[in-house]
């Protein structure tokens, strides 16, 4: 399955790396206002506070101004959302899209991916606020004609302000923008398409995912993304080997970074980035340190195994309990920071008990009034003081990333310094604001972590 991923080659100036949510926003505000030809999205869900709106009347004055053909007639929107997410409440982000739907049907497609795990009796009796915890739609990608942002972060305000997340920019690189708006394409049309009416249907010939049958859905949902990943793979080998042939290829100084996409959805039976970051972690040199986030520090057993059997060294950066998500959120979703501690510490017990603490280091993000969410990897050689590879995008190193949901990232691969530079400096942005865990660190009173969470935690890891 790994020898599919579809590879990228790109000069590395192209690529930016964003470091501040706000910087994020405004690089999508900005792109939507000069989109000519199509302007893709997919998030797990749109919030509906005046940031959005602001986003939307953003993308309204798009699609009018290409109506009054000021600018291309032809410009299209495509958002995907998840569909227990974007459906949550009165209001939501159906209702924040409605008016678009209803005024530019022709331009503008909504699709709500709904997981095929959630239905008959779970279905009615999961909770609407915890439906989304059997499985979503998690790929973060905002494309703007042949420009792409992938990211981590959702489309709420939080995200635009003071919740910490990583974003890069991949610009005016067709054939990633391409390739990325096929998938969002492809996962639309085994999605529920939202109607001006906001009844939702599915589109003619497929499977429904909670009403059909559950393999056939799966089978013709896995059929649709792997042909746009087998597409991908053979229109690049074949545009390498015709650039490796002709003259008229990129200079030496230009072509001097890779980009694969990784995409995880295993409950179509697609497993791609846990493959390739099994491999990474398996097969990182020994001298060399490998710089892991997540902002829910949860490892897969697979995971957890190989960072403490591997050679690297790993400095692994999580959220302190205070810019935890959860942190103060009502009733049993207030627990979960706890679980976290738990989680972490056991983790960290792991590690001494193994005597690893040398070679595995674990890191505490702190930033008052913020919120953490970054997640992703930076690998540095030995003898390097910067990284040539990154992974980044929707993944968390998690059960649910890698069993449950949606997942897309990209691993860039790069020789080109002022990247790698900007890639290091992203990187120690975030662990200057991180102290390191020791024993002292879960001996503080806020972190005593209740009987009860103990017990419950390894039943509900799974999920969150």
């Amino acid at each position: 399955m790994a020898e599919q991923v579809p590879a990228f080659r790109v000069p590395g100036t192209h690529i930016h790396i964003l470091t501040s949510p706000d910087q994020f926003y405004q690089a999508m505000k900005a792109r939507i206002q000069t989109a000519k030809r199509r302007v893709v999205m997919a998030s797990l869900y749109l919030g509906t506070g005046q940031l959005e709106r602001e986003l939307v009347e953003c993308i309204e004055e798009a699609l009018q101004q290409s109506q009054d053909h000021s600018r291309s007639p032809d410009l299209k929107v495509s958002i995907l959302l998840d569909y227990t997410r974007g459906s949550r409440g009165q209001v939501n982000s159906r209702t924040m899209l409605l008016p678009l739907l209803q005024r530019f049907t022709s331009q503008m497609r909504v699709s709500l991916y709904h997981t095929p795990d959630l239905r008959g009796l779970l279905r009615l009796l999961v909770p609407q606020r915890f439906n989304e915890t059997i499985g979503v739609q998690h790929i973060k990608v905002y494309l703007f004609d042949d420009s792409v942002i992938i990211s981590g972060a959702n489309l709420s305000d939080s995200y635009f302000t003071n919740r910490q997340d990583r974003y890069v920019l991949l610009e005016n690189c067709r054939e990633v923008a391409d390739f990325f708006s096929e998938l969002v394409e492809a996962v639309g049309d085994v999605s529920l398409q939202l109607k001006p009416d906001d009844s939702v249907t599915m589109m003619e010939g497929m499977v429904h995912p909670y009403n059909g049958n559950r393999q056939d859905f799966s089978s013709v949902a896995r059929e649709r993304i792997m042909e746009v990943m087998n597409t991908a793979h053979t229109r690049q080998q074949l545009l390498i080997q015709s650039e490796d042939s002709e003259d008229d290829r990129m200079s030496e100084g230009e072509e001097d970074t890779w980009v694969f996409p990784l995409v995880q959805m295993k409950p179509l039976g697609i497993q791609m980035d846990e493959q390739v970051t099994q491999r990474l972690l398996r097969d990182a040199e020994p001298d060399s340190t490998v710089f892991l986030t997540s902002g829910y520090f949860n490892l897969t057993q697979a995971y957890m195994r190989l960072v403490l059997g591997a050679g690297a060294s790993y400095r692994i950066l999580t959220a302190s309990p205070e810019v935890n998500g959860f942190f103060g959120a009502k009733g049993v979703a207030g627990a979960i920071p706890v679980a976290y501690i738990h989680i972490a510490r056991q983790f960290y017990d792991r590690v001494c008990q193994m005597g690893q603490q040398e070679r595995v280091h674990l890191h505490e993000y702190h930033r008052t009034q913020w919120t953490f969410h970054a997640k992703g990897l930076w690998y540095y050689l030995q003898g390097q003081e910067r990284p040539c590879l990154t992974l980044i995008g929707s993944p968390n190193f998690g059960y649910r990333s890698v069993h449950r949901d949606l997942e897309a990232q990209i691993a860039i691969v790069t020789a080109n310094k002022e990247l790698q530079s900007q890639l290091q400096e992203e990187q120690e942005m975030l662990y200057q604001r991180s102290t390191g865990v020791d024993n002292s660190t879960f001996d503080q009173p806020d972190r005593h972590v209740k009987l009860w969470v103990k017990l419950v935690t390894p039943f509900i890891k799974n999920f969150f």
